[in-house]
């Protein structure tokens, strides 16, 4: 069968990541010509790596989604040169593929000479309308990100009268309103036949592609949507939908995972694909398969302020298989002396350098160590400091260094399996522990007053990925295991010292707490995806506290975490109603005392009434719970 395919691409950057050419150079065996309708201005390299894999690169701006791409794609091919192609296929940058190959899917569906049009999956109906007001039924279709069509239907009047009358969709809901969720009953209703080779009737949802990938996968599609990884983790969690699994099931069907993380990491908030591909780690202290035959090649860059602790970490390097190199960092000539005692007790070869204390382990790291992360020396970086946090309550400050240094190194065999990690993923750029949270307000809280400044650090550097709302994925405490690639961009800002606060400026805000939040993004921005690590035992103890705060402040609240973080947001938009009324009251009351006091034998009219603060919070505040009676006791009390 002679085919055309059509293929809408489109990137904020842009730029044409792998997975695009790798499903390109897979469809090359099924297309006889493939056009690229891109709604973006490609650069040189994008554009060359385009044109590599397809016959023709076509340009246009970014209005109308996919559905103006393809209309306006085939306005200019015209359709005389379109009926010279037996089968017409639409396809979008929306999916991940091929998961093993095409052949199968094209095979079954030539073999079917009385079909007029395909695709894929479908979505199955729903009632009422779910995007436009007042409609009884959405009908069940076929998705948008793969539809071909057969010479009989592209050839016909209904087909060209389709696409004469599409209006413009400069919304997603109109996209899909108007093209994706009308096409296929409409030339159903014209006399056409379509087929679906995933039907949603075969899978327990209404949305299989979405709502149940794996079974998908499974059946064999040799698709995955995107946005199947990257939606909102409540939105997965409340399908008890298995990331880690999901994850598991693409690499057994031999697509390359790098293709996928690498675009992942640059266009997805950093938690949402923590959250739903399961890159939390639990390492026992077991090497899980290490390969010393391949050992990476290891710094260690540790800086030590107290040098009390230089034994400390010192074992909890020695945990690192095949062996390390080793150069500290310090501020003080007396420690130095101290540390470079130790080093020789232990028979330890290191190169122990002097740091100004300005900007403390951050710019000892980023300026004192630049010339390292700039090499290409060594494939991975373990970065350690003697972190005492003396400004926080003792068990509180152990807790946080236990966190960094028992998550990322507490034994021989954990760190063989975290160093594994790199081994078997290239484009695996930080391994961290996860937010500290025992002792610390941060969940939910961990921006601090780093956000703004991090935004603006971000452009500065050229690190361009989605911010995460209100808890980053990030180095807590700065310690981690890198690539050096994945720190480079922390050095486009070309940091001394001197841009760093003293210890009177040590504060959230400051660039030492942003360049701890910017870690993970600056790795991420290059398309290397990030891990988060726990140990067996602070996995245990994590996540026992964790159990038991969030029972604590969900109690007294509806059931489903969606529901709860709703309610939440309902009784916040009243408590700032009722401040509001509250502090209108509080000026209308001021306003009449003055009149008082400015003429006490004029008797006042009585002014319309209004209602009181407790008629007010009767209103606004209808809701069983403790909460809300709370915030209404706390207004009747400020009538006294």
């Amino acid at each position: 069968m002679r085919r055309i395919a059509f293929y809408h691409f489109y990137d904020a950057r842009p730029q044409v990541d792998e997975f695009v050419t790798h499903h390109l150079r897979a469809l090359r065996g099924h297309a006889a010509r493939i056009v690229v309708v891109a709604n973006c201005a490609l650069d040189p390299v994008s554009r060359e790596r385009l044109a590599a894999v397809a016959d023709d690169v076509w340009e246009r701006d970014n209005i109308g989604f996919d559905v103006w791409a393809f209309k306006e794609g085939l306005a200019k091919l015209g359709a005389e040169a379109l009926a010279e192609y037996d089968e017409l296929l639409l396809t979008n940058c929306t999916f991940f593929g091929p998961l093993g190959s095409y052949e199968p899917l094209f095979a079954e569906m030539d073999a079917d000479a009385d079909l007029d049009f395909w695709g894929i999956s479908e979505h199955d109906a729903v009632e009422p309308h779910p995007f436009i007001d007042g409609a009884p039924r959405m009908e069940a279709h076929l998705q948008s990100h793969w539809i071909a069509v057969r010479r009989r239907m592209f050839t016909s009047e209904a087909w060209r009268q389709f696409w004469d009358e599409m209006p413009m969709t400069p919304t997603y809901l109109e996209a899909v309103s108007h093209y994706e969720a009308r096409l296929t009953h409409h030339f159903d209703q014209a006399g056409f036949r379509h087929r679906v080779a995933f039907p949603a009737t075969d899978f327990p949802s209404q949305h299989p592609i979405m709502d149940t990938p794996g079974l998908m996968i499974d059946a064999g599609c040799p698709i995955v949507k995107r946005r199947a990884l990257f939606r909102e983790p409540l939105y997965t969690e409340s399908l008890a939908l298995d990331g880690r699994e999901l994850r598991r099931k693409i690499e057994r069907t031999g697509y390359p995972m790098d293709h996928l993380f690498a675009n992942l990491a640059r266009t997805t908030k950093p938690r949402d694909l923590v959250t739903n591909l399961g890159l939390l780690e639990i390492l026992p202290d077991v090497d899980l398969g290490y390969d010393a035959e391949r050992p990476l090649r290891v710094v260690a860059l540790v800086h030590i302020f107290y040098p009390e602790m230089t034994d400390l970490l010192l074992d909890h390097l020695d945990t690192l298989p095949s062996g390390y190199d080793l150069v500290v960092t310090t501020p003080l000539e007396e420690a130095r002396t101290e540390i470079e005692a130790v080093l020789k007790r232990r028979g330890v070869v290191a190169e122990v350098r002097l740091v100004d204390n300005q900007g403390r382990d951050m710019a000892a790291l980023l300026v004192g160590c630049a010339d390292i992360i700039e090499s290409d020396d060594y494939d991975v970086i373990v970065r350690l400091h003697s972190k005492m946090s003396p400004q926080d309550a003792a068990g509180v400050g152990e807790m946080f260094r236990r966190h960094l240094l028992q998550n990322l190194l507490p034994g021989p065999g954990h760190a063989a399996s975290l160093l594994k990690l790199f081994q078997e993923s290239p484009t695996l750029g930080v391994v961290v522990p996860p937010v500290i949270h025992i002792g610390y307000p941060t969940l939910g809280h961990a921006w601090f007053t780093n956000r703004g400044p991090a935004a603006r650090e971000a452009r500065r550097l050229r690190i361009d990925v989605p911010f995460d709302d209100s808890t980053p994925v990030a180095a807590y405490g700065s310690m981690f295991v890198a690539r050096p690639a994945a720190l480079r961009p922390l050095l486009r800002g070309g940091y001394r010292y001197s841009d760093f606060p003293d210890n009177g400026g040590y504060a959230d805000g400051a660039l030492t707490h942003v360049l701890e939040r910017l870690v993970c993004y600056g790795a991420l921005s290059e398309g290397m995806h990030v891990h988060e690590v726990l140990s067996t035992e602070l996995a245990s103890l994590n996540y026992g506290y964790l159990e038991y705060k969030y029972q604590a402040v969900a109690a007294g609240m509806p059931g489903t975490a969606r529901e709860q973080i709703d309610f939440l947001h309902r009784t916040q938009r009243r408590l700032a109603r009722l401040r509001r009324v509250n502090r209108r009251l509080r000026e209308a009351h001021g306003r009449t005392g003055a009149k008082k006091s400015a003429s006490s034998s004029v008797v006042p009219v009585a002014p319309r009434r209004r209602p009181g603060p407790r008629a007010t919070a009767g209103r606004l505040l209808r809701a069983p719970s403790q909460v809300a009676r709370r915030l209404a006791r706390q207004a009747r009390e400020s009538r006294s």
